[in-house]
Order: structure tokens, then C-alpha cells, then sequence
């Protein structure tokens, strides 16, 4: 995603040809305000057309809609952009499958979630985690960062 005082528009992220799916586009104008659309809203739209989550940023991106308020508080939300704390845990398994699962160092969104859930935690708590560890997360499923 670019940054809110860039004048380069969403679309231009996107090869030029690339045509927002008018279903997708107008659940997303359903779900969104002012021209914003949240993670969670994203991932909804994405189950209910039955599509990636990516393929649901993107065409926000093509229709100018911003992604906010990541649930892993990477992104999105105000006043600060970015909402996750370090946090320390004492759970070394939960410390163990996350480094086990880094690729170049870093923790991919998805992984990240599947993590959340096999340990039954709420995927902020991984993301604080992953803060506490000086590990970032990269690959995000709606193609925010």
C-alpha cells in the first residue's frame, strides 16, 4: 500500500490492463466508508465471492479504496498508523513455531494466522509477539505490504 501523502494513485500499484470485477467492486462499496475498506470486511467479501483475499485488495486498490484497521494492527489505524506492541511471552513452543516458520526472516500474514489459531490466540497476540522478537510480517494476504 502507499502511503496517504503519496499523489500516485492505488491503481497505479497494478499492471495498467488490470479490470476491477464489477460483483467484487460492489461488495466492497457495500462494506466500505468513505473510501475506506477494513481487513476484516475484506476477508468476508473475499468468502462470500469465493475469491483470494489478495484479488479482493487489489480491486480495492484498482477502485481506490484503502485497506485499514489490519487485525494484525500492522496498518491502518488511527491516530498511528500501526497498533501492535511488543509483547513477551513465556510460551516457548509458541516462540519455537514462529521462528520455525520465518522464511528470510520474516513471518508471512497467512502463517501468522494459521499460528493465531492453532494456538488459540488472537493474531494480534502473535503480531505483539513477533514485535517482541524483532521479527516482521511480510506477505499480506490483501497485498497491503
Amino acid at each position: 500500500m502507499i502511503s496517504e501523502d503519496s499523489d500516485k494513485k492505488l491503481v497505479d500499484q497494478h499492471r495498467h490492463n488490470a479490470k476491477p470485477d464489477s460483483s467484487i467492486t460492489c461488495e466492497i462499496l457495500k462494506h466500505s466508508l468513505n473510501s475506506e475498506l477494513s481487513c476484516a470486511s475484506a476477508f468476508l467479501i473475499a468468502k462470500k465471492c469465493n475469491v483470494s483475499p489478495y484479488k479482493v485488495g487489489m480491486i480495492a486498490d484498482l477502485i481506490n479504496c484503502r485497506l485499514v484497521k489490519c487485525r494484525m494492527g500492522l496498518f491502518g489505524h488511527r491516530p498511528d498508523k500501526k497498533i501492535v506492541i511488543p509483547v513477551k511471552t513465556t510460551d516457548q513452543n509458541l516462540k519455537n513455531t514462529i521462528t520455525d516458520n520465518l522464511v528470510e526472516g520474516k513471518l508471512a500474514c497467512k502463517i501468522a494466522w494459521n499460528i493465531a489459531f492453532c494456538f488459540k490466540v488472537n493474531k494480534m497476540t502473535v503480531s505483539g509477539i513477533c514485535e517482541g522478537m524483532n521479527i516482521k510480517i511480510n506477505k499480506c494476504q490483501l497485498g497491503a505490504f
